[in-house]
């Protein structure tokens, strides 16, 4: 257990921001609420920037529990026949996603939004993340999230992010 309330101003933040995505702006924090490295379970925070701020690009590889605490989440779901699948949850709402979910954008409202993620994953990966043209691709797996959170980096590590 790494956080035992919901006080958003008293939460620990790691704030992501990668100004070389040009097609729309990464802006968000998060925040590890709690893990089980043994159960392959992971429970964190996610806040959007106000202004339509992005997530990474990316699919959920754990099963995942979303609800949305205050403000939006939008999603573009990326179809396997190409066309998108646009979804809006405001506060209150609740979606359960199966493993292996489909790519997608994701992002806040105007005024923003933060979500809680409960994720479940059988091999310990949590998330696939595509470059803006989805050729380059990575994944995160419970185990490198709780030791990128415990030095204080982007999960994922990817080079041209920056953590504050």
């Amino acid at each position: 257990m790494h956080h035992n309330n919901f006080n958003f101003d008293q939460v620990e933040w790691l704030r992501i921001v990668d100004v070389s995505c040009k097609d729309y702006k990464i802006d968000f924090k998060y925040s590890l609420l709690g893990y089980d490295l043994k159960l392959n379970r992971l429970d964190m925070l996610l806040n959007y920037a106000p202004g339509n701020s992005h997530c990474r690009r990316h699919r959920h590889i754990a099963s995942t529990m979303t609800i949305v605490l205050e403000g939006e989440q939008h999603l573009t779901e990326f179809q396997a026949n190409g066309s998108t699948k646009k979804i809006v949850r405001k506060k209150g709402d609740y979606a359960l996603a199966e493993c292996d979910a489909l790519p997608h954008n994701e992002h806040g409202g105007l005024n923003g939004g933060t979500v809680i993620l409960s994720l479940f994953s059988p091999d310990g990966n949590l998330f696939e993340y595509f470059d803006d043209k989805s050729d380059d691709r990575w994944i995160v797996s419970i185990e490198d999230f709780v030791n990128n959170w415990k030095k204080g980096v982007t999960y994922g590590g990817k080079p041209n992010m920056i953590s504050k």
